[in-house]
């Protein structure tokens, strides 16, 4: 009997101590009501300044004396939030909206592996709008857009950007209009040919 009456006051003592040792981290702790000792210093300058309307922190220029492109170029200097913009892709190619959308898709997850927060979207089968959170990367997104062999020029407000060479997209349009034409009048003469034979 002695050896059982050990046996369970040391399972009791294993109990307990694990009962101690599981429920002595959440010890509770008392907070007094009475604060006036307390010295509250939450509203610092920071906290004052909160809400309140930023001074711009650069000087001023003096508009009277620059050109047109030097104005623009301080604005855009100046300029934060987010921008819009569209990407004409090349002509001569058929494609479907779906197409389309798969490339946006592909440019989108490409420069938000590069660090820039932006994203495409398809608009038609030729346009592909994007939104950029900051202008600040604007130089790798034309960067990265001139890489892609579907890009053909790049438009953000009243600015168009293409590459090096490449002719304005009117320009382009009227070639295509031109070939256009030319195969659709060789297609008439052939069907016009064909019915003088049969004649």
């Amino acid at each position: 009997m002695s050896s059982i009456t050990t046996l369970l006051l040391l399972l009791l003592l294993l109990v307990l101590q694990n009962y101690e040792f599981a429920h002595g981290g959440k010890r509770k702790v008392h907070i007094s009501d009475d604060l006036d000792d307390v010295y509250d210093d939450e509203e610092d300058e920071s906290w004052k300044e909160w809400g309140k309307k930023k001074e711009p922190s650069f000087p001023p220029a003096d508009l009277s004396k620059m050109e047109p492109s030097q104005i623009k170029e301080e604005m855009m200097k100046r300029h934060t939030g987010p921008v819009i913009g569209f990407v004409k892709l090349r002509f001569g190619l058929r494609r479907t909206p779906d197409m389309v959308a798969e490339i946006a898709m592909k440019w989108s997850q490409v420069m938000r592996t590069g660090g820039i927060g932006i994203r495409f979207m398809g608009v038609d089968t030729s346009t592909i709008m994007f939104n950029m959170e900051s202008i600040k990367g604007m130089d790798e997104l034309k960067d990265f857009i001139f890489d892609q062999s579907e890009a053909y020029e790049i438009k953000i407000g009243n600015d168009v950007f293409r590459r090096p060479g490449d002719p304005p997209l009117e320009e382009v349009l009227q070639n295509l209009q031109k070939e256009k034409t030319k195969a659709d009048n060789a297609g008439q003469e052939e069907n016009d040919g064909d019915l003088r034979t049969e004649l």
